[in-house]
């Protein structure tokens, strides 16, 4: 998503490490990796601190965003959960074409993708080509990717709408109004369904628990 913020501090460098140095000798190229969590939780930190962890090791790894997969454009999208809070789920995002180009990058002799790509402060979205040739290992990161079935390894951060309204206000994408927290309560509803198909869980300190020890 071109506007997005991503502010990497130490604690999100930590968790990668942990990650990395825990399940590195499982990567291997075509690996592919959810990040997930509340809204404000570190995932795109994470995720991008992961990738350059597996930059590093020689595979070189490209990050797609679940914000870019939602049906309608971020303001657009928060007008319609004002006329209808009941939007708010996993049927604000197409998460069966993120899943799609997940299997794209794993199986697909075609390396050239066509992908939804959202200009924030627009409020439009745009398509563009992502050659995946030189990448080696996929992250998909996003509130609900924990759903997704071409993951091989799934990122769990187990923070909720609590444990991160410091994030969210010094990220300042939002409103922390009232009817924020109730979105965001709702959605910490849903995602905590999804923790238990995570095999790596990111705890609130930032420390890690490898729940399975391979991969799916």
């Amino acid at each position: 998503m071109i506007g997005d913020k991503v502010n990497t501090k130490e604690k999100h460098t930590r968790a990668a490490t942990a990650i990395y140095e825990r399940i590195g000798e499982h990567i291997r190229a075509g690996t592919t990796f959810t990040v997930a969590g509340q809204s404000g939780a570190g995932k795109s930190e994470v995720a991008h601190e992961l990738a350059r962890l597996l930059d590093e090791a020689g595979l070189k790894t490209v990050v797609f965003q679940q914000d870019d997969y939602f049906f309608f454009p971020p303001k657009t999208n928060h007008n319609r959960r004002v006329d209808d809070i009941g939007w708010v789920g996993t049927q604000e995002v197409n998460l069966a074409l993120l899943d799609e180009h997940m299997d794209a990058f794993k199986n697909s002799a075609n390396r050239v993708l066509e992908k939804p790509l959202v200009i924030f402060e627009e409020d439009r979205m745009i398509t563009e080509n992502v050659d995946f040739t030189p990448f080696r290992a996929m992250i998909a990161e996003g509130t609900y990717t924990t759903l997704l079935k071409n993951a091989d390894w799934r990122v769990f951060i187990d923070r909720d709408y609590y444990d991160t309204y410091e994030d969210r206000r010094e990220r300042g994408r939002e409103k922390l109004d009232e009817f924020s927290e109730k979105i965001m309560k709702i959605e910490d509803a849903i995602i905590s369904r999804h923790k238990g198909r995570a095999n790596i869980v990111v705890k609130k300190d930032f420390s890690i628990e490898i729940v399975e020890t391979t991969a799916e």
